[in-house]
């Protein structure tokens, strides 16, 4: 196993003691980047002043009588959101961040199974908990309290003049770092919700074994655009750039990712795979559309060349894709599923590093992750070692050396909420079945095979991971994304593959015409599964196909459900 060269860093045990040292270190610089209205300026809030509107929130909230209670959160990614979040793990009580794309119903049965005596929501909730049995409701952005429920404003107002007049029961509060502080519930995309619960050793633990890996400076600026309820987001997009200093600015929603990666000068960019590679296809449509792809592509082969012998020439050689950028993004860092390891070179190529890692929320997240100090050019195909402090080793390997992921570390979870059988199946001596599986390369180095549960086995015991054909379909231009599947054969009693195809409308317009029928799409689709039938194993060959006219039902990390696209054997004849 080769020596990583880790970065220096600070130790702290709570999330609390992160934001007290980044006050001590770094009060006047900015800690956030908020707009006050759309499409407005960037306002930038410093870590001296979030660290007293969290005090006089979490005053506030211990003074309403929920100390100790768990508290929910919900809402899109925002100023307000964060600051609710780190006023309750930081001496209130356990926060609960929800899924704001769940139905009303789903989100109110959660509450419920938590147990929460209160609720901090946008605007977007309000009618959501309008008659819902909830002790303290609180309204994210409204200006001043309402009949029903409280403003945060008010709320964080009135926890200022409680501290002045010597209310300091939230500053003497004892944090344990080994009890619960965030409930985190999951559906993944097979199961149903499981409450994980989470201290803050297992965050923290997470966040500074990243920065050891990935260097982060003071000057580092994250955009928030993935789920802010979602481990991924809440603690590498935000607490990684928190704890090393920088700062994070909010983005105003997917169609405004260009313009806000501009206005906010990010410089460290952390995105799911379906976001970084369709942001790598446009900008390599872009370059065949002005004539421009070959030229790009010798330039890449020089840059890569000077690169060896110390020289990069990226930002000049492709100034215009890093000013589309804001001209100062340096990282991407990608993960919560695959990624084609040509996108990770194609950005590599154009100077802009690319890390990966792989994790689950029940591990804080990060379990494997990829050092920028390492060749990640090389490593593309991988999502790294194993973070400092963890263990991970494979289980049941096959003569392939694939098995399931295994993991030991600080950051895994203290268990399922109010379920120990469940708890109990997947914790085997302090180590935590994945579920995920895959195989180490000699140098510790973890590559992803898939996920155990969607394995197809075949009649004659063959194994066929999904994600693997799934990964070759997708390098088509006319499949803009797919869901391979095993599909039971009467006939033969035999498990055979199918996959369920939405089209890359756009493309096959372009070059076929706008009115190309289904019936002709599909034709073009099934000629395409064939060719590549012809370059894998027959028991891995792709026997059916079927036209997905709609995109495939997601996740709030761009995964797709598989169980909630299963079509019946119907659509198949």
């Amino acid at each position: 196993m080769s020596k990583i060269r880790l970065h220096q860093t600070y130790e702290v045990q709570t999330i609390r003691d992160m934001l007290l040292h980044n006050v001590a270190h770094h009060g006047q610089r900015p800690a956030f980047l908020k707009k006050e209205i759309k499409a407005g300026p960037y306002i930038e809030v410093s870590f001296q002043t979030f660290y007293e509107e969290v005090r006089a929130l979490g005053t506030k909230l211990l003074d309403l009588g929920l100390g100790r209670s768990k508290i929910a959160l919900i809402g899109e990614n925002s100023y307000e959101w964060i600051l609710s979040y780190f006023a309750i793990v930081c001496g209130a009580g356990i926060v609960v961040p929800i899924d704001k794309e769940l139905s009303r119903d789903e989100i109110l049965h959660l509450i419920k199974t938590a147990g929460c005596d209160g609720v901090i929501y946008s605007d977007s909730y309000e009618a959501y908990f309008r008659e819902a049995p909830i002790k303290i409701k609180v309204n994210m952005k409204a200006a001043r309290d309402f009949p029903r429920d409280f403003s945060l404003r008010q709320l964080i107002s009135d926890g200022k003049r409680l501290r002045e007049e010597g209310f300091d029961l939230y500053e003497k509060a004892v944090i344990d770092p080994d009890a619960m502080a965030v409930l985190l519930f999951t559906s993944g995309t097979t199961d149903s919700a499981k409450g994980v619960m989470l201290s803050n050793r297992n965050i923290i633990s997470n966040v500074i074994a990243t920065n050891q890996i990935v260097k982060v400076y003071p000057t580092d600026r994250t955009l928030s655009v993935l789920p802010i309820h979602h481990t991924f987001e809440c603690t590498i997009g935000i607490m990684v750039p928190l704890y090393a200093g920088g700062s994070v600015a909010f983005c105003e929603g997917l169609k405004h990712i260009a313009k806000n990666l501009v206005e906010s000068q990010t410089t460290v960019f952390v995105a799911v795979p379906l976001l970084l590679e369709t942001i790598y296809g446009r900008i390599v449509k872009n370059a065949k559309k002005q004539g421009k792809y070959d030229k790009m592509l010798k330039a890449a082969a020089f840059n890569r060349k000077m690169k060896k012998v110390g020289v990069d020439l990226s930002k000049k050689l492709f100034r215009e894709v890093h000013q589309t950028f804001g001209g100062k993004l340096r990282l991407l860092v990608t993960g919560a599923a695959g990624i084609d390891p040509g996108v990770i070179r194609g950005f590599e190529d154009l100077g802009l590093q690319v890390v990966q890692g792989f994790g689950l929320t029940e591990c804080s997240p990060l379990v494997t992750g990829t050092p920028d100090t390492c060749d990640t050019y090389a490593k593309a195909g991988s999502v790294g070692p194993a973070i400092p402090g963890t263990k991970v080793r494979i289980e049941g390997a096959g003569e392939d050396g694939v098995g399931e992921i295994l993991c030991q570390g600080p950051g895994v979870m203290l268990g399922y909420y109010e379920n120990q059988p469940l708890t109990d199946m997947v914790m085997e001596d302090g180590w935590f079945h994945t579920g995920d599986l895959g195989y180490l390369d000699q140098e510790g180095f973890l590559y992803i095979a898939g996920r155990e549960k969607n394995v197809i086995v075949t009649k004659n015991g063959k194994n066929v991971y999904p994600e693997e054909v799934e990964f070759y379909l997708n390098k088509s231009d006319y499949i803009q994304e797919c869901m391979v599947e095993g599909v039971y054969d009467p006939k033969d009693g035999d498990t055979k593959i199918g996959v369920q195809i939405y089209p890359d409308y756009q493309v096959i317009h372009d070059q076929f015409g706008e009115d190309v029928t289904d019936e002709e799409i599909l034709k073009l689709l099934k000629e395409t599964v064939d060719h590549l039938n012809e370059t894998m194993p027959i028991y891995k060959r792709v026997r059916s196909v079927i036209l997905k006219k709609e995109e495939f039902v997601k996740t709030t990390t761009k995964k797709i459900k598989r169980y909630a696209n299963r079509v019946g054997e119907e659509s198949r004849k």
